[in-house]
């Protein structure tokens, strides 16, 4: 939560440019929010991106977290990385499960003034939102888009977190780092740019269907299948990393700023533990 305070306004261009149909620039992305709202702007949907990386990042970490302590040997060597990636596909899969309400809230709230004026939603916080789709829409309407979501946080944390472990594990050894701000800033921007280049077009998928409108029984695409066709079709294989630069500029300096914010408070909880 912490560190999405900080890249919130990339989540909003990566939303805002994933849902753009054609060409969407990352500087007409801005000036338009800018523009539309001023600077403050740039955070519209903070509260559904912190509702998010409570339910999501929480669930996930925290799993993998004991999955991995289990995985050690019993001279405390870490597991694989191929079990490092099980492990943590085990862990976004709930993670995913658990924070798809609040994705789709984040979603809809930062995509919301490129749908046409009589069809935005307007929301006003996280909590409007949860409760109004549960209203308009039924209960499992909150888990729209849960199956692209589920299979973007699969690839997420294998690349993510497994990485982040092997990158810190390979550093360590190879380079004689210290367990540090350094080792974590540099294990986590290997972790951001592999996961990046391999989840964008699972996260394109996810953001189209949960920001589309229903009316009539219609709906614009049926499946993930349909979305990723349709986009290649009409826009262009590229079109599938639409939005990779504030993706990345996110997704690098989130994982950055969350595996260092996660590894202090970890040393500060361990301190107290055994100081008490």
């Amino acid at each position: 939560m912490a560190g999405m305070c900080f890249v919130q306004p990339l989540e909003l261009l990566k939303n805002r440019m994933q849902v753009t149909k054609g060409q969407a620039s990352l500087t007409e992305a801005v000036t338009g929010i800018i523009d539309e709202k001023g600077v403050k702007g740039l955070w519209t949907g903070l509260s559904a991106g912190l509702a998010r990386q409570a339910t999501y990042t929480t669930t996930r970490l925290g799993i993998y977290t004991v999955l991995f302590d289990k995985a050690k040997a019993a001279d405390g060597t870490p597991p694989g990385y191929a079990v490092k990636a099980v492990l943590a596909m085990m862990a976004g899969l709930c993670g995913a499960f658990v924070g798809t309400p609040t994705d789709l809230a984040l979603v809809r709230m930062t995509a919301d003034s490129k749908l046409p004026p009589e069809e935005r939603r307007h929301y006003k916080h996280v909590f409007d939102a949860l409760f109004r789709i549960y209203m308009e829409e039924g209960l499992f309407k909150l888990w729209r888009g849960a199956l692209p979501t589920m299979g973007r946080a699969v690839i997420v944390n294998a690349a993510q977190l497994a990485t982040y472990s092997q990158a810190k594990q390979k550093l360590q050894q190879g380079m004689q780092l210290n367990d540090g701000v350094v080792l974590h800033f540099l294990s986590s921007m290997i972790s951001g740019l592999v996961t990046a280049i391999a989840s964008q077009p699972v996260d394109m998928m996810k953001t189209r269907i949960q920001n589309m409108k229903t009316g009539d029984g219609k709906q614009e695409y049926k499946s993930p299948l349909h979305v990723l066709t349709a986009v290649v079709k009409n826009e262009g294989f590229l079109a599938l990393w639409k939005g990779f630069l504030p993706y990345y500029f996110k997704l690098g300096p989130h994982t950055v700023l969350t595996f260092i914010f996660l590894e202090q408070f970890n040393q500060v909880y361990l301190k107290l533990k055994y100081d008490d």
